[in-house]
């Protein structure tokens, strides 16, 4: 039975989340976003990087798990280590810098060194500390690691938790996104590499995990995109990243029956994963008989063999989203992280991936689709932005306390992975989801 909650006053998380409806204060409320850093992104398994990026002795790359500043590391022994950016003498962050190469990592403010496994190597004047022996033999000065460390297939996860589910347990079923990249892949070697995309946008962190598997948008959020797209002649060519615009806004005009027809799936950790995509416009500007096509599909054949590359390029897999911080799409092999700032503020990033082994022209490919879909000026990312910070101001109001989520809900059918599949393609089955494990989080 839906049980009224207060428009004001503390609200009770489990109380929020009710049959086809999330309470509005989940994106607006300042004491849920706290409760969300601590309980949700204090203990999920969040996406760090990818081991490219931390590919040598070394490397590192800095990011924030929720409030958490940490460093990613790969040690000269080859190990990739997290430990939080916080020299143990006085509290300064270690390192600014979001990625580099390193022999020890030196604060800022009173010298002290640590190796790149966050042992305290080194610590200016020590006979100023008294009798004891700086560094002291201990350890109780090292940098403090993340508690939980795991590598999937080259993508780096971590947790704050000291327990709880292990990676595998948590991605479910939604590891076979991962797998679609990776086997995709020629010799399965994939790298971080073009550059990187960032943006910010006012509203609540949920807002772009919630939209990209969210199919019903484009037909409206994006006319008048789909619209000048479909008067640009196609007799009108560039230099190639033009025809890839062209047909990624013509698809998402498509009639609302191949919208409907797509597959979308959701696990209970509140993944979600859209397949069976009517249009590959990444894949479109290059048709099967293109050179580049047949050059990338011999070199998948030397690793898989005839019979696996045919099954490989059969995957329909679209938009896949890790709950609660990562987007990605396994066949463009673009990435998305999602930063939560404050409770009506995001940052999003950006990262798109290149197979070494790939002839080249695809990896320009990426980056023109990148630019098409994920960049601060294409047509598709400007028109989500101004929806987002539109969400967040309606909800800010008080002309409702309610956000129904019911599309598709009593269709969903459970899958022998695992998944539920919603009714139909524009099922808003992975907000479902989304919210159960919100509510889990939040109540556990």
């Amino acid at each position: 039975m839906d049980m009224p909650l207060p428009t004001r006053g503390r609200l009770d998380p489990a109380e929020m989340v009710q049959e086809g409806r999330v309470h509005r204060a989940a994106y607006v409320d300042p004491a849920i976003f706290e409760m969300e850093m601590d309980r949700i992104f204090g203990r999920a398994w969040l996406y760090l990087c990818h081991e490219s990026q931390v590919a040598t002795p070394g490397r590192f790359f800095a990011t924030q798990m929720g409030r958490e500043p940490v460093i990613v590391a790969r040690g000269r022994d080859g190990v990739i280590r997290v430990m939080f950016n916080r020299c143990t003498h006085r509290g300064a962050k270690l390192t600014m810098d979001e990625t580099g190469q390193a022999k020890r990592f030196v604060c800022c403010y009173h010298g002290w060194a640590f190796d790149l496994d966050g042992k305290l190597a080194e610590v200016p004047l020590p006979e100023g500390y008294g009798d004891g022996a700086y560094p002291p033999e201990d350890g109780s000065l090292d940098l403090v690691r993340v508690p939980r460390v795991e590598n999937y297939r080259g993508f780096i996860f971590a947790s704050l938790a000291a327990e709880g589910p292990t990676l595998a347990e948590f991605l479910g079923p939604v590891a076979s996104s991962f797998d679609d990249m990776v086997d995709r892949a020629p010799g399965g070697l994939l790298e971080v590499a073009g550059g990187v995309s960032r943006h910010a946008y006012d509203g609540n962190w949920k807002l772009v995990i919630e939209n990209h598997n969210d199919t019903l948008h484009p037909r409206f959020v994006h006319a008048s995109s789909v619209a000048a797209a479909r008067d640009q002649k196609d007799t009108v060519h560039s230099d190639g990243a033009g025809e890839v615009q062209i047909k990624q806004m013509r698809q998402n005009g498509a009639p609302a029956a191949v919208w409907e027809s797509l597959g979308i799936w959701a696990s209970a950790s509140g993944h979600s994963f859209m397949g069976d995509y009517h249009t590959d416009a990444h894949m479109a500007a290059r048709p099967a008989e293109d050179p580049v096509q047949m050059a990338y599909r011999k070199a998948l054949e030397e690793t898989h063999g005839v019979e696996r590359t045919e099954e490989i390029l059969s995957i329909q897999r679209f938009n896949t989203v890790v709950y609660p911080n990562l987007s990605f799409m396994s066949r463009f092999r673009q990435l998305r992280v999602v930063q939560p700032i404050s409770v009506n503020r995001t940052v999003v990033t950006t990262y798109t991936f290149r197979m070494p082994l790939a002839p080249p022209e695809m990896f320009r490919d990426s980056i023109a689709f990148a630019n098409v879909v994920n960049g601060v000026g294409s047509l598709v990312l400007t028109d989500d932005l101004e929806t987002y910070a539109r969400v967040q101001d309606g909800l800010a109001s008080q002309g409702g306390d309610w956000v129904d989520v019911k599309r598709g809900m009593g269709g969903d059918a459970n899958e022998a992975n695992g998944t539920l599949r919603g009714q139909t393609g524009t099922s808003e089955i992975h907000l479902r989801a989304q919210f159960a494990a919100w509510r889990r989080w939040m109540t556990a």
